[in-house]
């Protein structure tokens, strides 16, 4: 891999993990796109560890608040006092599911999975999904408001992130918004929950991508890139849809969907 095919790669998994487009669709569809060498799950994974910096440096003030209350949770023995220490809680109980389903679906989700007749399905499908939550559900509940049963239909929702062209943020956006979530505090909810599977998926493939004989130049770039895009990505969607609905992301996953198609019947 060039550093060049790493730089694009590195741009396109930072804008499309938070915008609610799948970023696993655009890094399986790059290649195909381009006729460049399937990179592989274990770089794309890799490319997440520039998304963590993003998330993190973004909702600093977010992530030494809720380490407080975490300190807290331990102290009073897993129970909550505030609003904080119980969104630590949700955090957790939202992660556990996506978790469990990574590890049953691991090799499924570096093979089959990957085929872009399916990501051409699940980028329509779970588009029409993402604009009839966001048109239609109430608009007022914000995060103090959150429930664990909120927290457990978020996560539910999260697993089906990892079949590519469902969107991890589009998939826990649209959980949040069915329960009647904001659409800025699902958008947040969606970004602070991605830290923990996103941390949990790049420690145990990053390895990999050293073993699969992947230059350090490249992966570097790639993460670089994925770091800056992605803070651009947070602070462009939080400002965005403080006015606008997540129409725009639903008729983009329809056009690419067509595109993808058409893509396939030309080369017969």
């Amino acid at each position: 891999m060039t550093w060049y095919e790493a730089l694009i790669l590195g741009v396109i998994q930072g804008l499309a993990e938070f915008l609610p487009i799948s970023s696993s669709a655009h890094l399986a569809l790059a290649p195909w796109f381009f006729g460049w060498e399937d990179q592989g799950l274990a770089f794309d994974v890799a490319l997440h560890v520039g998304t963590l910096v993003a998330v993190a440096s973004y909702f600093w003030r977010d992530w030494v608040r809720l380490l407080r209350s975490a300190a807290g949770v331990v102290r009073q023995r897993g129970r909550a006092s505030n609003a904080d220490e119980r969104r630590v809680i949700y955090l957790v109980v939202a992660t556990i599911p996506a978790a469990l389903a990574g590890l049953t679906v691991q090799d499924l989700a570096e093979s089959t999975f990957r085929s872009p007749r399916l990501i051409a399905v699940t980028l329509v499908v779970m588009g029409m999904v993402l604009w009839l939550a966001d048109r239609l559900a109430p608009r007022n509940r914000q995060l103090p408001a959150m429930r664990l049963s909120d927290a457990v239909l978020v996560g539910l929702a999260q697993v089906l992130a990892l079949v590519p062209g469902v969107s991890r943020s589009g998939a826990t956006i649209t959980g949040a918004r069915l329960r009647g979530f904001d659409r800025q505090s699902a958008a947040v909810f969606s970004f602070l929950m991605s830290f923990p599977i996103t941390l949990a998926a790049a420690v145990a493939k990053a390895p990999d991508a050293l073993r699969e004989g992947h230059d350090i130049l490249p992966l570097l770039v790639g993460v670089g890139a994925a770091a800056a895009s992605s803070w651009l990505a947070i602070a462009a969607l939080l400002r965005f849809v403080v006015r606008h609905s997540y129409g725009v992301f639903a008729a983009y996953r329809l056009l690419l969907g067509v595109v993808i198609w058409l893509t396939i019947a030309s080369r017969g």
